[in-house]
Formats: C-alpha cells, sequence, structure tokens
C-alpha cells in the first residue's frame, strides 16, 4: 500500500494518491490530471477510482477529466447530483483497491454530499481517514457554503456536530488524518499548518472535538467569527457539479504569445481584463494603464477568485518569462477559463513598441513617517479584520479598507485626495491600488514593506492583541 499526500501551497490544498496492487484511487484531483496519469504509468499501475470527499467550493476538481482519460469511476458521497457519469456511494459502502478497502462514511455539514473516507489496510485495520472538508488540523469545515432554502447555517452546523461524533470521533486514536486543507484556505478558520495529522491528537486539541461540548456550543463556535465566503465559492461548485470544459483546451487557448499590436487589440476588441502577475516591485515601476496587478509569487489564485467576480471574464496576462503557462494554469484551477494570451517580450516588449506605462509610487516606512510630521495623510489599511483589530497605526486618518471587499466600498474613499496605502507586507496594497487606479483614484502612494515596516518606526501603534483572543 502506497500513500502520497500531493499538497499544492497556493490553494491550500491536498489530493492524495492511494495505490495498492496495482490498482490506484485519487482523492480530490487538480485540475491538471496528466500528474496522476504519469505516476501510475510510472508505478505500472491503473487509476480505477476518482474519489471526491464534496463539490469544492474553492477550486475547480479534475475529476472529470481524470475519468475521461482514464475510465475510472467517480464517486461521490451520497446525495450528490450531477449533470455527468458519478457513481453515488451509499453510507458505509466499500470499495476495493487492490488489497486494500475504502469505505464511505457519509459526513454531512461543511455540505450535504460531504463524505470521509476510511482507509482499511491490508490486515482489515483502519488506518486512516481523508476527510475533506469535514476534519481539518485544528479546525473543521465551515457550514455555510451549502445552504438550501430549507437548511440554515445552524442547521448544517448541527449535522457536522453529528457526522463528527458519530463518524469519526469513535475512530481509533492511532488512525492518520489527511485532510483537504491546510493552513490559508478560506474553508475553515484556524486551520493548522500541519498538513498530516493523528486523530487521537485532534481529540485532544481541537476544540471542535471536545468531549463535553454541547450541540448549541458547538453550532455557537463553529460559526463565530466566519466571514462571508468569497464570491467565487458558489461559482466552482456549480462547476464541479454540472461539469467544465476539458483543461487541455483552456491551457491552449491561454497559452498563447502575442506581440504589443495584438495583445492591445485583442484587449481593446473583447473587453479583455490585462492582469499582471509580475512581482509588485516590477509593477510599481511600470505597467500598462488600467491594468490590475496580482503578483504569482503570492496568494494568487485565491485573490483572482475574490477579486474578479466574473469568472468568464476575458483576461490577458503580462507574466514573468516562462511563467506564462503556469499563470493560465493556475487561474484555471479557480474557473478563470477565458485567457487568451500574453504579451510576448513583457513590458519591456510594450515599451519598445512606444505605447504608454503608467507607474505607482511607492515610497518607504521611514519616508511614509517624514511625511506624516509635515502634513495630515490619509491612510487606508487594506489588510484582514482580525489583522487590523489585532494592530494597526493609530490615527484619526488612518481608514480600515480590507482588500477582500474592495469592489463593494469604493464609495468609502474620495477620489480627490490622496491616500497612501499599506498590508502586512507590501503584496496586497498594490493589488488594492492598481484596483483602484483602474477605478479613476489617480492619487495613490504605495507604502512599501507594509505594516511589517511602519512598526519598526516611529510612528505610535496599538497595543498587540492576540487575534484568538477578538
Amino acid at each position: 500500500m502506497k500513500i502520497e499526500q500531493i499538497y499544492t501551497g497556493c490553494l491550500a490544498q491536498g489530493a492524495y494518491y492511494i495505490e495498492s496492487n496495482g490498482e490506484v484511487a485519487i482523492i480530490d484531483p487538480l485540475r491538471e490530471t496528466q500528474q496522476y496519469i504519469d505516476k501510475a504509468q510510472q508505478e505500472n499501475a491503473k487509476i480505477k477510482y476518482v474519489f471526491e470527499t464534496h463539490f469544492h467550493a474553492d477550486f475547480v476538481s479534475g475529476h472529470i477529466d481524470l475519468a475521461k482519460k482514464t475510465g475510472a469511476t467517480i464517486v461521490f458521497g451520497p446525495s450528490a447530483e450531477t449533470n455527468y457519469d458519478a457513481y453515488i456511494a451509499k453510507d458505509n459502502e466499500e470499495f476495493n483497491l487492490g488489497n486494500v478497502t475504502i469505505k464511505v462514511l457519509h459526513t454531512p455539514g461543511h455540505t450535504l454530499e460531504s463524505a470521509t473516507y476510511l482507509l482499511i489496510d491490508e490486515n482489515g485495520k483502519n488506518h486512516a481517514i481523508f476527510s475533506g472538508d469535514t476534519l481539518f488540523l485544528g479546525d473543521v469545515g465551515r457550514p455555510d457554503l451549502a445552504i438550501k432554502s430549507n437548511l440554515t447555517k445552524e442547521d448544517l452546523a448541527a449535522m457536522l456536530y453529528d457526522s463528527l461524533r458519530n463518524k469519526i470521533m469513535p475512530l481509533e486514536n492511532h488512525v492518520i488524518v489527511y485532510p483537504a486543507h491546510g493552513a490559508g484556505s478560506a474553508c475553515g478558520k484556524n486551520l493548522s499548518k500541519e498538513t498530516v495529522g493523528i486523530l487521537g491528537e485532534q481529540k485532544k486539541t481541537n476544540y471542535a472535538l471536545r468531549e463535553d461540548m454541547t450541540k448549541e456550543e458547538f453550532v455557537k463556535e463553529v460559526l463565530d467569527g466566519i466571514p462571508p465566503p468569497p464570491q467565487y465559492f458558489a461559482k466552482n461548485a456549480m462547476m464541479n457539479k454540472s461539469g467544465y470544459d476539458d483543461f487541455e483546451t483552456v491551457l491552449k487557448k491561454g497559452d498563447v504569445a502575442l506581440n504589443p499590436e495584438d495583445f492591445e487589440a485583442i484587449a481593446n476588441q473583447e473587453g479583455a481584463l490585462v492582469l499582471d502577475v509580475r512581482h509588485e516591485k516590477d509593477f510599481v515601476k511600470a505597467h500598462i494603464p488600467n491594468s490590475i496587478f496580482i503578483g504569482i509569487h503570492g496568494g494568487f489564485a485565491p485573490w483572482v477568485g475574490a477579486l474578479i467576480t466574473d469568472l468568464k471574464q476575458p483576461i490577458l496576462l503580462v507574466a514573468p518569462k516562462g511563467k506564462e503557462k503556469e499563470t493560465v494554469t493556475r487561474l484555471s484551477r479557480v474557473g478563470y477559463d477565458n485567457t487568451l494570451g500574453y504579451l510576448e517580450g513583457g513590458i519591456e516588449a510594450w515599451k519598445a513598441a512606444g505605447k504608454d506605462i503608467e507607474t505607482l509610487e511607492s515610497i518607504s516606512a521611514v519616508e511614509f513617517s517624514k511625511r506624516c510630521k509635515n502634513k495630515t495623510v490619509n491612510t487606508l489599511d487594506v489588510r484582514k479584520d482580525g489583522e487590523y483589530k489585532s494592530e494597526r497605526l493609530k490615527g484619526d486618518t488612518v481608514q480600515h479598507f480590507p482588500l477582500d471587499y474592495i469592489n463593494n466600498n469604493m464609495n468609502a474613499i474620495n477620489n480627490q485626495k490622496t491616500y497612501y496605502l499599506y498590508c502586512a507586507g507590501g503584496y496586497r496594497s498594490v493589488i488594492a491600488a492598481s484596483i483602484l487606479k483602474a477605478r479613476g483614484f489617480n492619487n495613490l502612494v504605495d507604502i512599501a514593506g507594509g505594516y511589517g515596516a511602519l512598526k519598526n518606526t516611529d510612528l505610535p501603534t496599538t497595543d498587540f492583541v492576540c487575534p484568538s483572543t477578538l
């Protein structure tokens, strides 16, 4: 028996490769599936099953493509309904894989069809659970992503309580826990940085598995402090349920080199968004007018999903050389399948063609501190709510303006004023500035290094408050 976790850091997502006696099961595959096929071929094995723990909301799964290419059977938990061929398992149904068995435990709560897959080894002993978004390390899945007209998030939270206590907690302490996500995912609140754990340890340390916790207490705690889900979650879940274009078609359409003239023509004809994925330090020095910055080196796909509201939006890329195909791939992981090409030669080719460029003023935290002493400055803190409440600059002119909700909060600022923007380290502030610039806010200054640099100046800051106590 062989188990391999294939972890994708930018999505904080774990897919799993399980092999026994020449037969393979893939659990929660990514959109690009060739990696799983290649691995099975290297092991002289055949992919038999593609198990989905639920209809994922934060990425587009590769289950449909993988089944088409390999003939594998797609398996969902009870109550799932799809627009393509899939096997809908019964609770406690078992699937043979070589010399091992995979047992379906229906664990509704995160979503109605959520399933945990129990791996039983060659000796008939419970070995591991692949818990999807039902159980994370340190947390459990949020129960507000699958609400139907007759169900509330409180109803789903109550279901999750029962699932955890009736299906997972009775399992032996030695059982390994393989969750679908780790820290960084918006599918839970306080996920651990670890990506593999032991059930016994979770019973001791995970707040949601306290033995003395009542259902009412669980519902209150699991719902407390959950931010609204990113706008793309429901759209990705629908793609996973209804189907999507195959990955190779999406990649072929997007991985197209365009000279500056063709790039500009397509941008105008198609109403394409110019997405600049270079480093923020490069973007501030020179960028195409009205382009949006979301650097591929940061939390790229989740920020695209949170900020670009139309999954069908035509997109043109300005990318670091050699990163074009990767960018198209990472966009497709969250359902953005309408990339139309990239600027060949990058921003230097754009300049050489005599095209207009713009810059964004970016200053050090020390320079910002000097400017604050000479005049009143308006400052936008674009960090998340918990970061802002934990510690921030003091002053009446410091305004919390979280990047997550920038599209809804434009009327909270004045395009006639000059604003200085900061985040934690400099990545998100440039994203925010690029969006504001594209919307007609021209008097913007980025504070390089963000709050990490600002708190080392002589500017007054609030005392640190641990986020867990907020």
